[in-house]
């Protein structure tokens, strides 16, 4: 399969790394310690998804994220604004909301009953007159920083990192031809977890050689038409549709069924579209619905694959209503089967990175996504340079 590559920064000539055309050593996907490093880093810093505007569309409605121990709620209030708190009540630490999402009046400690309003005001103390000396404007939810972007909403657990708009700045105007914000859930959020490194995952999602050995039906759907290109934080990839038929009754009848949608120009209409915002969050975009995923770590070891998808409202009047839902079953029918070959080729990754006889391997030169994720974490952690881990307790030495 023949690749149209672009590294948009890749180092000049003289400032060459002879480790950019290595991958990084294996002792990164399975050390504990490296996991604690990346998080002080850059994970924690890092926007997380976690909802569309639609999700919490009317007062009181929320969505939740847990995210490397902390727990956040994203509610909206009673004037219309989204508001991200810590799910941790001001008294005895009480996580106050269960699941992933709700409705509510007000929100209510199951422990002692202390109770907020839908901006996070503290309005309910039982036994009042116990506490003398309370102050219920100082002790509200503590508030954590949201963004809103074309719809999606993101938090974020500690400053230094770039907004999502920052990130996806050189995307824009592509962005805007899909209209995020008038997305509709199509589906509910479902947790994959996973016996794996979270970069296992995110390396897998950039990687564009292993399509044509491990996605038959991918390469049968796209043949030699494939891209990839990394910006500073957002690794972008693209399949056009070709238009011989494929063997594969699902794949054929996508292809066939498939309608132009008005809003798109032709050069994306038949266009299967993936973004990676590094590190963890990833958009898979197509003429007919809008997928998100996270890698959630969980530990050196494990992660939580959060996904869900979204589509445009189907108007009735639409005349390819009929077809478009068609199509959407069947992508949902290619991309499961997708996911179950990936979900073979990086267990087999992680076994590998936990061996003793793994040292970091050889990247090509198209390989620039990987490439461009590797210069990332050298230059957030030095110690991602090192073929093997330094002497224990190295990590908080560090920081």
């Amino acid at each position: 399969m023949a690749t149209h590559l672009r590294s948009v920064s890749s180092p000049s000539a003289e400032e060459f790394d002879p480790l950019d055309d290595m991958s990084l050593p294996g002792w990164l996907y399975h050390d504990p310690e490296f996991f604690e490093a990346e998080q002080r880093a850059f994970l924690k810093s890092a926007p997380q998804l976690v909802c569309h505007e639609s999700d919490i569309a009317q007062p009181g409605e929320w969505r939740s994220l847990d995210y490397l121990g902390e727990s956040v709620v994203v509610i909206r209030g009673d004037d219309g604004a989204a508001r991200a708190f810590g799910n941790v009540c001001r008294h005895r630490g009480s996580r106050l909301v269960d699941g992933t999402g709700g409705c509510a009046k007000v929100l209510t400690c199951p422990y002692h009953a202390w109770s907020y309003a839908r901006d996070g005001r503290l309005i309910g103390v039982p036994h009042r007159r116990e506490y003398p000396s309370l102050r219920p404007d100082e002790l509200g939810l503590v508030p954590v920083p949201l963004e809103a972007w074309h719809g999606f909403l993101f938090v974020t657990l500690q400053p230094g990192a770039p907004s999502v708009a920052q990130m996806m700045a050189p995307y824009e105007e592509e962005v805007a031809l899909y209209r995020f914000a008038e997305l509709r859930a199509i589906g509910r959020v479902t947790l994959r977890p996973r016996p794996l490194n979270w970069k296992t995952i995110a390396d897998n999602y950039s990687d564009h050689l292993h399509i044509p050995v491990g996605h038959p039906g991918l390469s049968r759907l796209f043949g030699r038409n494939y891209a990839i290109e990394a910006q500073d934080h957002v690794d972008r990839m693209e399949g056009e549709l070709v238009e011989q038929d494929s063997d594969n009754p699902s794949e054929r009848a996508y292809q066939r069924y498939l309608p132009a949608v008005d809003h798109l120009p032709p050069s994306h209409r038949r266009k299967w579209l993936y973004y990676k915002l590094f590190p963890n969050v990833a958009f898979d975009i197509y003429p007919d619905q809008v997928d998100f995923m996270q890698f959630i770590p969980v530990s050196a070891t494990e992660t939580v694959i959060r996904e869900i998808s979204y589509a445009l409202p189907d108007a009735p009047d639409y005349p390819w209503r009929r077809e478009m839902k068609v199509a959407r079953y069947l992508n949902w029918r290619i991309n499961r089967r997708v996911n179950a070959e990936d979900t073979e080729l990086i267990a087999r990754v992680q076994l590998g990175m936990q061996s003793q006889s793994y040292v970091a391997g050889p990247l090509g030169t198209s390989e620039v996504c990987l490439r461009s994720f590797a210069q990332k974490l050298r230059r957030l952690i030095p110690e991602a340079r090192l073929g093997s881990p330094p002497p224990a307790g190295w990590s908080k030495r560090a920081s």
